[in-house]
């Protein structure tokens, strides 16, 4: 099952994203490392899947990740730091040349100011880019996507910020452009100036 934006429906997106990470050797064992967890609602996201995708649309050879590799869960019931951390440990024990980042969505609110989420897909609605907002897991052979807002500007390389750091947040959105240097790296990407409540439109392909 897919969790993606309601207002996707361009599917050619949805297709192309399993083809390309399912693809890639050390991305699918991180998938399986992942799955083998067995975590309630557990995903790998962000820069995991955006720069896989940008960088096999600027023609390149996808890399290795940059930076940490997000893992994303929830699970109210053991949502304190220390849980992500000995899960941090048994995943950089089996793959120590990923570096890892857990994440139990149940808490991050709290450091976010947001009212509390009630799931992966409804945090993801409160990360900074739509084209960040984005996890995939395995399902035995296949790769289930939690895009809630959408694959749109992903593929379509536009750099959007979700509602709140559109406006309160607007700082933390330019910086995080400046810091990640995504404009230098993908020449072809572009800032979007809406938000994504503003402009969450299907594009035909």
């Amino acid at each position: 099952m897919d969790w993606l934006g309601k207002r996707e429906i361009v599917v050619g997106f949805a297709t192309d994203l399993r083809t390309i990470i399912l693809q890639e050797p050390l991305r699918r064992h991180a998938l399986e490392l992942v799955a083998s967890l067995a975590l309630p609602d557990c995903w790998i996201g962000a820069g995991f899947v955006r720069d896989t995708i940008w960088d096999h649309l600027h023609g390149r050879s996808v890399a290795m990740p940059t930076g940490d590799v997000d893992i994303v869960w929830f699970d109210r019931a053991h949502n304190n730091s220390a849980h992500d951390r000995a899960i941090e440990k048994v995943l950089q024990a089996r793959t120590p040349t990923i570096e890892w980042s857990v994440k139990n969505q149940a808490r991050m609110h709290l450091r976010n100011g947001d009212a509390p989420y009630e799931s992966v897909g409804d945090a993801m609605r409160f990360w900074p880019e739509t084209a960040t907002a984005i996890a995939v897991r395995l399902s035995g052979n296949d790769l289930e996507i939690n895009a809630p807002l959408g694959l749109n500007d992903l593929f379509q390389l536009r750099l959007r910020p979700t509602p709140c750091f559109a406006s309160v947040k607007r700082g933390i959105f330019e910086q995080r452009v400046a810091d990640k240097g995504w404009l230098s790296r993908y020449p072809r990407v572009r800032i979007a100036e809406t938000s994504a409540d503003q402009n969450l439109k299907t594009v035909p392909r």
